[in-house]
Parts: C-alpha cells; sequence; structure tokens
C-alpha cells in the first residue's frame, strides 16, 4: 500500500486526491494532511483518514486544531510543518496554490520522495534550484496538471535509450478560457464573474483568471521547458475547446502522440499516485460510440499577450520566471479585489518585466527576492497608473 501526504487537502486538487484515494482504499493510505486555514475541513479529513499528522499553515488555528483531530495525530504549524510533512508519505501531493509550494516541492525531492506536483509555480519560479534535486537518491517529479501529465504519457511511448533525439515537438493544448475569440472592445469590459466562469474545468479563483488570460498556458510552457528539458523553440500552444485532447508530442518521422479523455483532474492525479502503474478506477474514460469532433485553432496573441510575456521570461532564464510569477500573482489579486481591470493584468506585468535586473537563481533566497520585486513592480503600477 502506497502512502500518501496532501498538502492544500482542502482544495480543489487536494479534494479530488481524496475522492481517488477514496475509490482504491486498497492502494493508497493518507498518512499526512495539510491546509492553510481551513480547520473544520482539515478535522474532518483528520478523523475519516486518521493520519500521522496533519499540518496547519495558520499558526493561530494550531490550539483548535489539537483539540478537534484523533488521539495520537500529530500536529505540525506553519512553513516548517508543511517543509517537514513533505517527508512523511512515499508519494507527496503539493497541492498548495502559488508560490507558497516552493518549500514543500524542496522538501520532498531533497527527501527521496515521489512528488506529485500540481503547484506548478514552484518548479516555474525555481526551475534551477529544482534541477538537481531530482536527481536525489528515489526522488521523483511527477506532474498532475493535466497538459504534463499527457507529454508524460506520450513521451513514455517513446523512451527507451537514445529515443529522446527523435522528439521534434511538444503541443500543449489549451481550452481558450472564456474569452476565447472576444475582441479588444469586449475585453476591455470583462468582469470579475465572468473571468471566474471557466468553460471546462473547475478550479480555484487564481488558476481560473490565469486560463482566461492564457498566462496559466504560458506558466505550463516554461513548467514544460523545466519537466522535459526541451527547448523553447520546441513548445507549442494549440487552443483546443473540447479540451479532449490535453497535450501532444510530435516525433522526427511524424508522428504525433496524443493523450486523450474527457476534462477530469483525478485522471493525472491518480497517474502520479499510481506511476508507473496504473489504477482500475476509472476517470475520464471517452464513451467512444457517440459523435464527437475536435477543433484546434492558433492562440490569439495579440489580444492575450500574457502567453508570449511568459516565454519571454522563460527564455530569459535564472530569475526571470519568479519575477514574472510574482508579478502575475499579484496582478490577478489586483483584479479579484477590483483594483485593475481585465487587460490590466497583462499591462502590469509587462511593466514589472520591464523593470526586472537580471539576477542569478544561485539561492532560494534569490528566487524569493525575485517573486517580491515582481509584486513590488504592480504596486508601483497600480499606484502610478492602476485603478
Amino acid at each position: 500500500m502506497t502512502t500518501v501526504a496532501i498538502l492544500g487537502a482542502t482544495g480543489s486538487i487536494g479534494s479530488q486526491t481524496i475522492q481517488v484515494v477514496r475509490a482504491e482504499p486498497e492502494r493508497f493510505r493518507i498518512t499526512a494532511l495539510a491546509a492553510w486555514s481551513s480547520i473544520d475541513s482539515l478535522a474532518s479529513l483528520a478523523r475519516e483518514f486518521k493520519p500521522e499528522v496533519v499540518a496547519i499553515g495558520n499558526p493561530g488555528l494550531a490550539d483548535q486544531l489539537r483539540g478537534e483531530v484523533p488521539e495520537g495525530t500529530e500536529v505540525l504549524v506553519g512553513a516548517e510543518g508543511y517543509d517537514e510533512l513533505a517527508t512523511r508519505a512515499e508519494v507527496v501531493v503539493n497541492g498548495i496554490v502559488g508560490f507558497a509550494g516552493l518549500g514543500v516541492t524542496l522538501a520532498a525531492l531533497s527527501s527521496g520522495r515521489r512528488l506529485a506536483l500540481a503547484n506548478k509555480e514552484s518548479l516555474i519560479a525555481a526551475g534551477p534550484l529544482v534541477q538537481p534535486l531530482r536527481s536525489t537518491p528515489g526522488a521523483e517529479l511527477i506532474p498532475v496538471d493535466s497538459e504534463h501529465c499527457a507529454i508524460h504519457q506520450c513521451l513514455r511511448s517513446s523512451d527507451h535509450e537514445g529515443q529522446a533525439r527523435y522528439l521534434h515537438q511538444l503541443v500543449l493544448t489549451a481550452s481558450g478560457g472564456p474569452f476565447r475569440g472576444w475582441g479588444s472592445d469586449e475585453l476591455q469590459e470583462v468582469t470579475i464573474e465572468e473571468a471566474l466562469a471557466h468553460p471546462t474545468w473547475a478550479m480555484g479563483p487564481k488558476i481560473t483568471v490565469d486560463s482566461s488570460t492564457l498566462m496559466n498556458k504560458g506558466l505550463e510552457v516554461i513548467e514544460a521547458h523545466e519537466l522535459f528539458g526541451v527547448d523553447y523553440k520546441k513548445i507549442e500552444v494549440v487552443v483546443h475547446p473540447e479540451s479532449i485532447v490535453h497535450s501532444m508530442a510530435t516525433f522526427t518521422d511524424g508522428a504525433t502522440i496524443a493523450q486523450l479523455s474527457e476534462p477530469d483532474m483525478r485522471l493525472p492525479i491518480a497517474y502520479a499516485l499510481a506511476y508507473p502503474e496504473r489504477i482500475d478506477t476509472s476517470f475520464g474514460g471517452i464513451n467512444w460510440g457517440t459523435s464527437k469532433s475536435l477543433h484546434f485553432e492558433p492562440p490569439d496573441r495579440n489580444n492575450f499577450p500574457c502567453l508570449d510575456l511568459a516565454y519571454a521570461a522563460g527564455e530569459t532564464g535564472d530569475t526571470a520566471p519568479a519575477w514574472m510569477n510574482g508579478a502575475n500573482e499579484a496582478a490577478v489579486d489586483a483584479f479579484l479585489k477590483g483594483r485593475i481591470s481585465w487587460p490590466e493584468i497583462a499591462s502590469s506585468i509587462e511593466s514589472a518585466l520591464n523593470q526586472y535586473d537580471g539576477a542569478l537563481a544561485e539561492s532560494v533566497e534569490a528566487v524569493v527576492r525575485a517573486d517580491l520585486r515582481g509584486r513590488e513592480c504592480v504596486e508601483t503600477y497600480l499606484s502610478v497608473g492602476g485603478r
């Protein structure tokens, strides 16, 4: 039986991981759970699964949590508790949203665990720091993003020794978000409610807004580069509104391998938990007896400039992705609070990148500083030109 730690246990990824474990109780056992402040939900999960340890991010809730978890369950607190919890299971699911997930990523890999990574920002912002840890004995990094999980599966079709040289291109698919086909005038009037109405996926607000701007796809481009070691010129993005083809790999002989399923995040989660095996429960299976149409089109880079901003930051390298990621998180937060308009998300990030200082990604402190500077640049933009 595989032991599992879930960080971000009460969020979207965590909740769906719980569903996978419930579906395969003979295969997986939850030994560690963590959340930031959803104490009632966390305590309920602790009573159901009786883990060895739980962690609460908000220190002020620790005493209350100790009174609500089963006897014998250890309670850890804060970022240090998160990092410790990431060493307490064979598979660590990092479902923490945003840059805050970096410590868990580093702790899980450095302790030789399999990391089921849903927190793309930690790899994007700190790729140069994460890469050496992937060679730690026992460490594995299996992506939980549907697109990167799809690529991981596609590349397994040609993973024999020496076969990597035959890879021609990775193709990341994007749903296009809620504003696919909208013109610049329409985008000027986007509301928060419209940006949060994703046509395909049920996700948290930050990731949903990122999808609406195509920044989510830009972040995934950087993540694909870091995960698979593929040059940015060999990573293409196409819009595929049905979200059935989750991504593709094209080889030098012209063959393209794709992974298809109905949109269901439990499939990539289960893939990461069970790797290199597969589970027996079907999530996202397609009924091929019904008519289906699949459409593909290029992204609108003029009206959705965040995609190219991400490419530019990735190609610059070092701390540029961390700088951009911090700026994006600050810009999305400002939009969700009504401080800027939807188009200003991209313009504030571009303003921040224009001030990038070129610092090397030589330490966690350097990455943290770049993230902070990106956020500060957006705050400066807001004070000067934002609403």
